[in-house]
C-alpha cells in the first residue's frame, strides 16, 4: 500500500476526538503521573470521566471544545509531513493492541505504514512474530553490541524488531535491524514526526525511509515525561516477547517488563554480573522465571520454538549482489576466498568480507575463516 493510499483511509470522528482529548490533556497526565497515578487505569477512562477526572477548573472548557471540535480541520493539521493516522477502527491498526480499554485510539504513523500489517499484523499467537528489545540508555559496550546482535538475528529471521529509539540498547536494537533491511519498528513518546533525542536523528531518519515509527501522540508533539511509560505499554503490547538486554533495578525497561507480565508474554533478559547495579534488574527478572537470552538464536527459541535454531538466517535482500553471493557461501560452511581464482579475485573476496563484517553480518574465527553472527 503507498502512502498516498495509506493516507486516503481517514480517522474516524470518535478516534479523532480520543486522539486530540489526549494530547490536549499532555500537561494534566503530567501531574497524574507525577502523582503516581496509575498510567494504564487513567488512560481507560472514557472522554467525558477522563475530562472530569483531569481536567480540574478547565474541564468545562475541554468538554465544549471537545463537542464544537472540527475534525477535519485536525485530520487535515495530522497529515503534515506525510504521517498517516491509523485508527482502532482501521483493519491496519495491529490487533495486538486492542487487549485493554487504555490502547491508543490512533496510531500515528511515519514510514513504511504496510509494517503495521506486515511486521505487526494478526493476533500475537497468529500474526507474525514481533519481539520487543529494550535496555539502559547507557550500556555497557558489550551491552551495546549484544543489542545490535539481537536486532540483526531477529530481523534477518522475519522477526519483527520493536522497541523505543531511545540512545543505547534500544538505538542498537534498531541499527542491528536495519544493517540487514528490517523489520523494525520504533514506538515514541513524542510525535513519529519529531527525532527524539537527538544523539539518534540518523536511526530516525532510517527508520522513517525504509521502516516504521509510530506513536499516540499527534504530528509536532515534543515528549512528556508521562508518554515514555505510556509508549512502554505498547511496546510491551506489540512484542510477542520482550527482551531486557541490560537494566538497573530502577528502569523503564523494567516497567515495559512489567507490562508484558501483565498481558501474558514471554520475558527474557540478559544476565549481567551479579555486583553490578547496571544489571540488578535485568539479573532480578532472571530470578523470578525470565528466559536467560545470550544470543538470537534464545530469542527464536523463545517466540517460535527450538526448531528455529536450526534454521537458515536470512540473507537480506538490500545488500550488493556481490555480498549476498559472499554471505551464502559463509552460510554454507566455505571459505569464499579458496574460490578466488586470482588475485584481484582474492582481493575482492578480502574486501567483501571486511565490509561483512563491518556490517555485523559475520564475525572471524580462529584459523581465518568467517561465521555468520546473530
Amino acid at each position: 500500500m503507498t502512502d498516498l493510499v495509506a493516507a486516503a483511509v481517514l480517522p474516524c470522528d470518535p478516534c479523532v476526538r480520543r486522539a486530540w482529548l489526549v494530547a490536549a490533556l499532555a500537561g494534566h497526565l503530567e501531574r497524574a503521573w507525577r502523582a503516581r497515578r496509575p498510567l494504564r487505569d487513567v488512560l481507560a477512562l472514557d472522554d467525558h470521566t477522563l475530562i472530569v477526572s483531569l481536567g480540574g477548573e478547565r474541564a468545562p472548557q475541554l468538554t465544549e471544545e471537545l463537542a464544537r471540535l472540527d475534525l477535519d480541520a485536525v485530520r487535515a493539521a495530522w497529515t503534515v509531513g506525510r504521517v498517516v493516522a491509523v485508527c482502532r477502527h482501521d483493519p491496519r491498526y495491529p490487533a495486538r493492541l486492542r487487549t485493554g480499554a487504555d490502547a491508543p485510539a490512533i496510531v500515528f504513523c511515519a514510514g513504511d505504514v504496510d509494517l503495521l500489517e506486515r511486521g505487526l499484523g494478526g493476533t500475537v499467537e497468529d500474526g507474525p512474530p514481533a519481539v520487543a528489545v529494550v535496555g539502559t540508555r547507557r550500556p555497557l559496550p558489550e551491552a551495546e553490541e549484544l543489542a545490535r546482535s539481537l536486532g540483526r538475528g531477529l530481523a534477518s529471521a522475519g522477526v519483527c524488531v520493536v522497541s523505543g529509539m531511545a540512545m543505547g540498547v534500544d538505538a542498537a536494537a534498531h541499527q542491528g535491524a536495519l544493517a540487514v533491511g528490517g523489520p523494525t519498528v520504533a514506538v515514541l513518546a513524542c510525535a513519529p514526526d519529531v527525532a527524539y533525542p537527538r544523539s539518534v536523528a540518523a536511526v530516525h531518519r532510517a527508520l522513517v525511509a525504509t521502516q516504521l515509527v509510530i506513536s499516540e501522540l499527534p504530528p509536532g508533539t515534543t515528549p512528556w515525561r508521562w508518554a515514555f511509560p505510556a509508549r512502554n505499554r505498547i511496546i510491551a503490547a506489540l512484542g510477542r516477547a520482550t527482551v531486557v538486554v541490560e537494566a538497573a533495578e530502577r528502569s523503564g525497561s523494567l516497567i515495559t517488563a512489567d507490562f508484558a507480565a501483565d498481558l501474558g508474554r514471554d520475558i527474557g533478559a540478559v544476565p549481567g554480573r551479579a555486583a553490578s547495579p547496571r544489571t540488578r534488574g535485568s539479573n532480578r527478572l532472571l530470578a523470578q522465571g525470565a528466559a536467560v537470552i545470550v544470543e538470537a538464536a534464545d530469542v527464536l527459541d523463545l517466540v517460535l520454538g527450538p526448531a528455529a535454531r536450526g534454521a537458515t538466517p536470512a540473507i537480506p535482500a538490500r545488500l550488493e549482489p556481490r555480498l549476498q553471493v559472499l554471505l551464502a557461501a559463509v552460510l554454507d560452511g566455505e571459505n569464499p576466498a579458496a574460490h578466488a581464482r586470482t588475485p584481484e579475485a582474492a582481493d575482492a573476496v578480502r574486501v567483501g568480507l571486511l565490509e561483512l563484517e563491518l556490517l555485523g553480518l559475520v564475525r572471524r574465527v580462529a584459523g581465518g575463516g568467517h561465521v555468520v553472527t546473530g
